[in-house]
């Protein structure tokens, strides 16, 4: 399997998420590549700049994206809860969350428009 983009990984990391409790970014990480199935060798494929692995990377974005349509939040460094507005989203059964489905929140849009802007 090829290693899943940042907007496959924003609905298995939310609903990750769902029970409410904290969660450590780092175990997420390993959570869902283990839900993901990735191998040894998919787990540890870097960056092009070498950086950081690529899937961390991914999810990383994931949760920047989730974190900013207000769905996750960060109560302290490295740790990510469910919002109430994240809670709503997954009873509505979505089969994937990407970019057009954040749009519908303002914050998100608002993102979006900073980082062209800038």
């Amino acid at each position: 399997m090829a290693i899943p983009d940042y907007q496959a990984a924003m609905l298995p990391l939310l609903r990750l998420a769902a029970d409410g409790a904290e969660h450590r970014f780092r175990d997420s990480v390993e959570q869902l590549a283990a839900e993901f199935k990735l191998t040894d060798d998919e787990r540890g494929e870097m960056l092009p700049s070498g950086t950081a692995p690529l899937f961390d990377n991914r999810v990383g974005w994931a949760r920047t994206y989730l974190k900013q349509a207000g769905l996750l939040q960060s109560p302290r460094r490295g740790v990510l809860r469910i919002t109430d507005r994240g809670r709503a989203l997954l009873a509505r059964s979505p089969t994937k969350i990407g970019v057009e489905d954040l749009d519908q929140f303002e914050e998100f849009r608002s993102f979006r428009t900073r980082r062209r802007d800038t």
